[in-house]
């Protein structure tokens, strides 16, 4: 998606309703360090060190709505437990989401607890009641969908096989749609789609498509094979199917199927990414957005959401910076400000990747910089260089420095292989860097002394520690520049 396009469709999201429907789950996720295993079994031990609580599935969905900028109802279901409990506070504590919950007494709050180490999942426990709602709880149920659909664009079904969506909140969906003229977009992991009737889009995943049409959905081909069989089969107007790193292919009645190569991104963590682009595709058809303009956006804000820990919502600003960042270069793209220095951060210390960063000028990049910098990558996994600004360039090292503005620094800098970020910076010295970063490591070159390190101090009180990197004698921009001028002389 350009970013004309994406900065219009964001323009007109604000105020677009959409209500989300489904099966609402608690998801928990304690992580931890693993250095051993249990005397008792040949199991792994964790050492809990944090844990995070937050909605999933149809919560997870209306989150995501929220984070975009659009409102959303959530209408879902919860025990009388505590877990229930903890599931209408986080509806409470999210901006932007109108909680509609019924309780049933009967059944337990859905919920998953994923154990996490190194960025890996260890395990999994659910607790969960599958049995279909019934009675006066699936009353209740559709009468709290009518009047959570009241100004709604679009109505999301999001169908976890939990219980929630029975036939008759199916048909209570379809009349709140017909009532208030808006679309019904359903993402469920049922075996047949014909359930849901005359809607007008599901949105499988190719897993989902290959079981539901009992066909192979590998390439192409046989995808535009099962499409066309799943349209015989169901009532729905179209099918857009999530084929993760393959893209995104839609089939409408009556058209050619259309595919949509996707761009290819780090994935760190794939759980809720088809909660994301529910949430983005049914966003972008209330506001009016083309069927076309809807997949980009979820393409988009799904390929963000892969990239962070749990299940995550994304904002605007990061889809701006992303659709920016998918048009440049790839030493473009690792020159970051202090903002995004610390996602990134975040992001890699999620993984359990060791931090490095060193600062410089930088300014005529030779011999001696890139055995520097190669040495400092290797003492991390991943290495920021914080660079200086060309006024603080200039108030270092005099008049007619720099040589290489900012930006040329910063690109050649950038297209090392041992840098994985470039931040510039304006003050004298990086401690404010330092400190958004909080490195495990710090590097600066051997003709400094350890006490000398600008920093260093602090990043020892965190427990990370200052390394000194060794210099190649005869190699330094001050020596360029001499050599330089006495050319010219000559």
């Amino acid at each position: 998606m350009d970013f004309s396009a994406l900065q219009h469709l964001l323009d007109q999201v604000p105020g677009r309703r959409v209500a989300c429907v489904g099966d609402l789950m608690v998801d928990r996720f304690v992580y931890g360090d693993v250095s051993r295993v249990s005397p008792e079994a040949p199991i792994a031990v964790l050492a809990r060190r944090r844990e995070l609580v937050m909605l999933g599935a149809a919560g997870n969905v209306a989150r995501n709505v929220a984070a975009l900028g659009g409102s959303v109802a959530l209408v879902g279901l919860v025990g009388g437990d505590a877990d229930g409990h903890e599931a209408a506070r986080l509806v409470g504590e999210e901006a932007g989401v109108e909680g509609y919950l019924v309780t049933d007494p009967d059944r337990p709050t859905t919920l998953k607890t994923r154990f996490v180490s190194g960025g890996q999942q260890l395990l999994r426990v659910d607790l969960e009641e599958s049995r279909p709602v019934s009675g006066n709880v699936e009353q209740r149920l559709i009468r709290t969908i009518r009047d959570a659909a009241a100004g709604a664009g679009v109505i999301l079904l999001s169908d976890y096989g939990k219980g929630v969506v029975t036939d008759a909140v199916i048909a209570a969906c379809h009349e709140a749609a017909a009532a208030q003229g808006a679309k019904v977009v359903v993402d469920s992991k049922a075996r047949s789609f014909a359930r849901y009737g005359d809607i007008d889009l599901v949105k499988p995943n190719a897993a989902e498509l290959a079981y539901a049409t009992d066909l192979p959905t590998e390439t192409d081909a046989e995808l535009e094979i099962a499409l066309a069989r799943a349209l015989e089969l169901w009532s729905t107007r179209g099918v857009v199917v999530t084929r993760a790193g393959k893209g995104v292919s839609l089939a409408l009645r009556g058209e050619p199927v259309r595919h949509f190569p996707t761009v290819a991104r780090e994935v760190f963590d794939a759980s809720g990414a088809g909660d994301t682009a529910l949430a983005a595709l049914g966003l972008a058809l209330a506001a009016d957005a083309s069927i076309v303009e809807a997949i980009a956006f979820a393409q988009l804000a799904s390929g963000v959401a892969v990239g962070k820990a749990g299940t995550a919502t994304v904002t605007p600003e990061e889809l701006m910076e992303a659709a920016l960042s998918a048009h440049l270069a790839p030493a473009e793209a690792k020159i970051a400000t202090a903002q995004r220095m610390a996602d990134e951060v975040a992001r890699w210390r999620a993984k359990g990747l060791r931090v490095g960063f060193t600062n410089g000028c930088f300014d005529i990049l030779h011999r001696g910089h890139v055995a520097y910098l190669a040495q400092a990558r290797g003492w991390c996994d991943r290495l920021i260089v914080g660079l200086n600004s060309d006024a603080s360039v200039r108030s270092l090292k005099g008049e007619g420095r720099p040589v290489n503005d900012l930006e040329s620094r910063a690109l050649v800098l950038a297209g090392l292989g041992s840098v994985d970020l470039v931040v510039p910076f304006e003050d004298a010295t990086p401690v404010k860097l330092i400190e958004a970063a909080r490195p495990d490591v710090l590097i600066k070159g051997a003709d400094y002394a350890e006490d000398e390190v600008v920093g260093g101090d602090l990043v020892k009180a965190w427990g990370g520690e200052v390394r000194l990197a060794n210099l190649v004698d005869g190699y330094s921009t001050t020596a360029a520049i001499a050599r330089m001028g006495a050319k010219e002389k000559t």
